[in-house]
């Protein structure tokens, strides 16, 4: 039986943060689905398909894509409903400090009490890409700064350009 995770998120946008949950995924997981959330009151500063396109390029390389085993799509609604659809089995949260702990613990209670056959495991970030949030890597892009040591050269190129809110 394969371990399937979904590993959701805006993804809005993808981090080398992101990478690195999805990198330490292939230690525990057979299949990893990579679930980029479309919420209809938020307005993302780039589209699901280029949300898609980024993540697929930026990690390409890893073993579970080379093997076939990374799979990109995009839901609404619960992520345990995401999850279901996908037939995971876990769920995947990444983790920079105790402010994301004590959030993620608090949603994975949840989770458990509407999906109590998935399990909710938690990824600990790299040292290297602890500090990194996509809302700070927006804000410094919003006010013309250099993010490309926090995102993947690709999206560093995409930040770069003047954008409209899709």
């Amino acid at each position: 039986m394969s371990r399937i995770a979904l590993y959701a998120g805006s993804f809005d946008p993808f981090t080398n943060g992101h990478a690195d949950v999805i990198l330490s995924a292939g230690a525990f997981c057979d299949v990893l689905v990579v679930a980029i959330g479309i919420h209809p009151n938020k307005t993302p500063m780039f589209s699901a398909s280029e949300r898609t396109q980024f993540i697929e390029d930026s990690c390409c390389t890893m073993p579970l894509a080379q093997a076939g085993k990374l799979l990109v799509r995009s839901f609404s609604g619960l992520v345990v409903t995401a999850a279901r659809e996908a037939s995971a089995t876990l769920i995947l949260r990444g983790l920079r400090d105790g402010t994301d702990f004590d959030y993620e613990m608090r949603m994975a209670a949840m989770n458990a009490v509407q999906a109590p056959e998935i399990q909710t495991v938690f990824v600990a970030a790299s040292p290297s890409v602890r500090h990194i949030s996509a809302t700070l890597v927006r804000q410094i892009a919003g006010l013309g700064g250099d993010v490309s040591a926090f995102v993947p050269p690709a999206v560093a190129q995409a930040l770069a350009k003047p954008r409209r809110l899709v």
